[in-house]
């Protein structure tokens, strides 16, 4: 375990303010030092994460650089030895009472209706600053109001004291130029396009860093006053990238979710989906009590199967009989990626430690072998965003799944000078900024990797040329060469591509380039603690094997000594008869397994299935037993990202009806079949792990409360794992390779449940790369049959010039295509042919 890389020492600038030296960072901005080191200077349109404008003046303070004292903007001024700043300076001050002046000629005085009153920049400035009154009787601006510039964000034009920051942040951060000023002198506003609204991920970050009330969040507008609220310090658990994040509530309901500066992560920064989730936790639809089949009930059901409500007691005694009866290679656990870390390291030890079962898998056939992830040199978000560093992506588009992350390595090719190339099977949201992109086709990105390098012929690059990928190549040999650090992120880009592939490319980048560090872009929430506390075949807490097991065995009942099936072996088992009882953590197996045949052959020939989840998913509908469980506002616990950094989960709000963490559901069925799992509390698990685990010996209350923001990084690696190469069959003629992956809004069950998403899906259309829609004399927007082998879907093709040659790109999880009926899970590639209609 380690908190961080050792501090390294940082030449000092000495310059003076108030009257007292103080040492600044090179090339620190005056405002920031000043902050930094306990003098706050006013401000409205600096930002630390933001370019500096120098646009509201309020920052104005008397500087002396030599040549005499001037009010100088200390937003827009580096620090430089010798400087003496005045803050409290007459001068200085009546500066200030002046650009307060001015800003409220034109501001209306509705303080008590704006939603911005008792958090207002404005406000408070004025109080400490200000004049106390205006010398201004003219008639103030009006506009039509509120505007919504998009489905959750809501502008009213007139309180805007245009600071810029909206418009920066959608530019410089996002990328999003798509609201700007308008107009000219006293009419100046901040607007949409015409007839184009907001349409970024990232729009509710705009709310947030507004200092007014210009732009609010239609979710939380009206809802409650700043201090009607209460907050805690927890962690999104939506993704991978665990953003820190304030959850504040009200009469215990959660009404916010706010971005926190975490300089390791996320920057303050969340995509709109981790904003606006919370609705999904406080649905009416949650599941709130225990509920069985008829059948379990000994068909005292109304009608006989169906799921009725039961007692906690009831439900738990059916589980446990069903669970006792068989025997331990019967028995399989899936999901898990939802849990804290705790909740985690119960179930483990629960499947692994009592029921003796290694088939549990956390992940849903949608990632990558465990022992691979954890095998590979692991990099962190700081190093994948070095200044000057090259970056790698193999794997999904960041800006669709991983958006805090997007957001991070967006600054560091547009802003840092790193370096990007994209082996991708389709333009990503960093196509724009990388110095090679290459689209490669399902199944080839490990040829691609050979011929980069010198290695062979690019079969797996449609398309490209030799040359374009010997180019690729050789930026990555030059960065190595200079000592410049080379970061490779690695997913599943396609959803109809086996793991098998891409775990073959990401082997071949590790060989040529053995100094390269790998960055996970498993996207399912706490996936990452679940590889750690064991919930993957052939592992235990701690990154360590089954032959490894002296950390458990000491406080674990037994442990599996033979590997168990993954995901989907668990499911293939299932479909042929061979589980007979299936526990389902979280795991909506329907929506979210990509082949969808398999997962309902496998429900419909499991014996008992046993789903502990949040709603009332298709999946949990054909379940025989259904426990009701906390959400992550629900719980307390501790969280590990896609860098192995453990960081807390708050509890902030009840639980609806009798709804409980996962980590007393499984305490509860281990005693119903005779064992003491040994917690009463999260502190107990976190304990006993700290205990069996060699990386979290460290990881102790304590050691969390003194890293609360950042988290606490931990490290340690297994044996790396080296499949057999993965043989993918030649595309025939007009034969095409299916790409099939997600979009930030899909249908699934979170995204349904929050009333700000839903809608939002972008839903599905089969994208061909130009020529291919030609070479099949397809017109733009005529309706085809996509037939696979495992099925077929019908949809309406469009032209995508974003897409690799030889491929057909569908949305997985959208609603009026569902893009798992073609997928096969045994197939390295999903084959596709195209139908007339």
């Amino acid at each position: 375990m380690s908190d961080e890389t050792p501090p390294v020492e940082i030449p000092s600038v000495d310059i003076t303010v108030d009257g007292e030296t103080v040492a600044a960072r090179p090339g620190e901005l005056l405002i920031d030092a000043c902050e930094r080191t306990g003098t706050y200077i006013p401000r409205f349109c600096h930002h630390s994460r933001l370019e500096p404008v120098g646009m509201c003046r309020m920052c104005l303070v008397e500087v002396d650089t030599g040549r005499g004292p001037a009010l100088q903007p200390s937003c827009m001024l580096p620090c430089t030895p010798g400087m003496v700043v005045d803050t409290e300076s007459e001068r200085t001050r009546k500066a200030q009472d002046g650009v307060l002046e001015f800003l409220l000629v034109n501001h209306p005085l509705d303080c008590p209706v704006c939603d911005k009153g008792g958090e207002c920049p404005l406000q408070d400035q004025t109080m400490a600053f200000g004049p106390g009154e205006s010398r201004f009787v003219e008639e103030k601006r009006h506009f039509e109001k509120p505007i919504p510039v998009n489905e959750n964000v809501h502008l009213d034009r007139e309180r805007c004291i245009l600071c810029d920051r909206c418009t920066r942040f959608a530019g410089e951060v996002a990328g999003d130029q798509l609201i700007h000023f308008m107009d000219r002198g006293g009419q100046t506003q901040v607007n949409t396009f015409p007839e184009q609204p907001f349409a970024s991920y990232f729009s509710g970050n705009t709310v947030q860093i507004c200092p007014v009330g210009a732009l609010t969040a239609a979710p939380y507008r009206f809802k409650a006053r700043p201090w009607d609220l209460e907050e805690v310090e927890s962690t999104s658990t939506l993704d991978s990238v665990g953003s820190r994040i304030s959850v504040q509530s009200s009469r215990d309901r959660v009404l916010r979710f706010q971005g926190v500066d975490a300089d390791a992560v996320n920057w303050g920064w969340l995509s709109d989906k981790e904003r606006f989730v919370f609705e999904a936790y406080d649905h009416a639809d949650r599941l709130a009590t225990p509920m069985l089949r008829g059948d379990a009930l000994g068909n005292r059901a109304p009608d006989g199967d169906a799921l009725v409500a039961a007692p906690w007691s009831e439900a738990l005694g059916v589980a446990a009989d069903a669970l006792s009866a068989a025997p331990a290679d019967r028995l399989a656990v899936l999901g898990g990626a939802r849990l804290t870390n705790e909740s985690q390291y119960a179930w483990a030890k629960l499947a692994k430690g009592v029921f003796g079962t290694d088939h549990v898998d956390a992940q849903l056939g949608d990632g990558l072998p465990a022992e691979v992830v954890l095998g590979l040199p692991r990099a962190t978000i700081d190093r994948a965003c070095t200044p000057g560093g090259t970056i790698v992506l193999l794997g999904p588009d960041p800006k669709e799944e991983l958006g805090a992350l997007f957001l991070r390595l967006r600054h560091a090719v547009v802003h840092d000078g790193a370096t990007l190339v994209e082996l991708t099977p389709r333009r990503t949201g960093l196509s724009a900024h990388a110095a090679h992109s290459l689209r490669v086709l399902p199944g080839g990105a490990a040829d691609a990797v050979s011929a980069m390098f010198g290695g062979g012929s690019p079969a797996g690059a449609a398309g490209l040329s030799a040359e374009a990928l010997a180019a690729a190549g050789a930026t990555i040999a030059a960065a190595v060469a200079e000592g410049r650090p080379v970061t490779v992120l690695v997913g599943r880009p396609s959803l109809a591509e086996a793991a098998g592939p891409v775990v073959d490319a990401a082997l071949a980048l590790h060989d040529h380039l053995p100094e390269a560090a790998f960055l996970s872009l498993l996207r399912r929430g706490n996936v990452h603690g679940a590889l750690d506390m064991g919930l993957a075949p052939g592992l235990l807490p701690g990154r360590v094997t089954l032959a490894d097991a002296s950390g458990v065995s000491s406080v674990w009942p037994t442990v599996p000594t033979d590997r168990g099936h993954d995901a989907i072996g668990i499911l293939e088992a299932a479909a042929a008869g061979e589980v007979d009882v299936l526990v389902l953590l979280g795991a909506d197996v329907l929506a979210d397994v990509p082949d969808r045949d398999l997962a309902e052959r496998a429900l419909a020939n499991a014996g008992t299935v046993v789903a502990v989840d949040l709603f009332g998913t298709p999946t949990v509908a054909r379940a025989d037993v259904v426990l009701p469980a906390a959400a992550p506002t629900e719980v307390d616990g501790t969280f590990t990202n896609l860098e192995g950094r453990v960081s807390v989960v708050a509890r902030k709000v009840t639980a609806p009806g009798t709804a409980r963490p996962d980590w007393a559901i499984a305490v509860e069925l281990a005693d119903r079949l005779g064992t003491d799992l040994g917690f009463g509390s999260v502190d107990d698990v976190l304990a006993e792990l700290a205990a069996v685990s060699p990386i979290h010996a460290g990881i102790t209350p304590e050691a969390l409360a003194a890293s609360v923001r950042e988290g606490v990084l931990v490290e340690g690696r297994t044996a790396l794992a080296r499949p057999d190469r993965t043989e993918v069959p030649v595309n025939d003629a007009y034969g095409l390779r299916l790409v099939a992956d997600r979009s930030m809004y899909d249908v699934g069950v979170l995204v349904a449940h929050s009333p700000s998403l839903a809608g939002l899906a972008p839903g599905a259309v089969a994208g061909f790369e130009p020529s291919d829609l030609s070479r099949h004399g397809l017109a733009e927007g005529e309706v085809v049959d996509l037939i696979a082998d495992r099925g077929t879907v019908q949809v309406a093709v469009a032209s995508d010039p974003g897409v690799a040659r030889g491929t057909v790109h569908l949305r997985v999880n959208q609603a009026d295509v569902d893009a798992g009926r073609l997928i096969d899970a045994s197939a390295p590639v999903t084959g596709i042919r195209v139908g007339r209609r």
